[in-house]
């Protein structure tokens, strides 16, 4: 599953955003401050915003752009600066990703740097896979999804491991026999490290392009 391009007017400027409409409800984990979290949800999108982006009410904004976008029901929703329309899409055996890579302020997770850092140059990861995770299998998920991330940046000579605000959503179906692990050397973890892997690899190759 892939997003949809959208745009709308907002702050006097024309921004994208990647919409993803859901056929059906399905299960997320997300690191996302608005929609983030573990359950059932009905949509994801990821607003491109300005380099200076100051609002602190994330959950109104994703709502006023829920109804900007028509979109009923609970999802996640997250936010950028980097060009949306840049995404960068993989698939591996059944594992849709696509990520949007902002790296204007790479860094280590284990960092000297001011720890109250609001940059929203940011990588943010959306990932569809077609069977059910359980919901420890699904924070399995994140980490294997950050792991393959950083191998990404590393891969790259990008001395960093993400950015101060990067993000992800995971979505599997609500129905079906729940897989148990997630791990990169599982069935399903290690088609989603490669999906991540790939995806993020390209963004920041065209990042440094």
């Amino acid at each position: 599953m892939f997003a949809e391009l959208t745009s709308r007017h907002e702050d006097d400027a024309d921004l994208d955003a990647l919409v993803y409409h859901f056929a059906t409800t399905l299960l997320g984990v997300s690191s996302a401050a608005a929609g983030g979290g573990l359950g059932p949800r009905n949509w994801a999108l990821n607003a491109q915003v300005p380099s200076n982006y100051l609002r602190e009410d994330l959950g109104t904004h994703v709502s006023e752009l829920a109804s900007t976008f028509h979109l009923e029901g609970h999802g996640v929703g997250m936010f950028t600066a980097a060009t949306v329309q840049r995404r960068q899409s993989a698939s591996h055996n059944g594992v849709d990703v696509e990520a949007t890579v902002g790296l204007s302020h790479p860094t280590w997770a284990a960092s000297a740097e001011d720890e109250t850092s609001r940059a929203v140059g940011t990588i943010n990861i959306v990932a569809f896979l077609p069977a059910r995770l359980s919901e420890s299998a699904l924070i399995n998920a994140v980490a294997t999804a950050t792991e393959a991330k950083a191998q990404a940046l590393f891969n790259s000579s990008i001395s960093a491991t993400g950015t101060p605000s990067d993000a992800l959503a995971i979505f599997c179906p609500v129905d079906g026999d729940a897989q148990d692990f997630c791990g990169p050397r599982s069935l399903w973890g290690a088609r989603l490290a490669r999906a991540v892997h790939d995806s993020v690899l390209a963004g920041a190759r065209a990042w440094s392009s």
